[in-house]
C-alpha cells in the first residue's frame, strides 16, 4: 500500500475538496394540485406522479 512521504497541508487538501459539494434538490410544481415537489417523486399532497394517481391519500375534513 501506499504511504505518503509528506504531510498534505490544509491549503492544498481543501483545494482538492472545493469541487466536492452539495447542489440543490430541483423542484417542480406538481401537475395536479400546483404544490412544489422535487423532481421524480410522487406529490406528497394529492398522490400524483406524472398527471397519474400513484398512492391514495386519505382525504380528512
Amino acid at each position: 500500500m501506499a504511504h505518503p512521504k509528506h504531510r498534505v497541508s490544509k491549503t492544498r487538501r481543501d483545494k482538492r475538496r472545493t469541487h466536492y459539494k452539495a447542489t440543490p434538490a430541483t423542484l417542480a410544481a406538481c401537475s395536479n394540485c400546483g404544490t412544489t415537489v422535487k423532481y421524480h417523486t410522487v406529490c406528497p399532497e394529492c398522490g400524483y406522479y406524472r398527471g397519474k394517481l400513484a398512492i391514495e391519500k386519505d382525504v380528512t375534513v
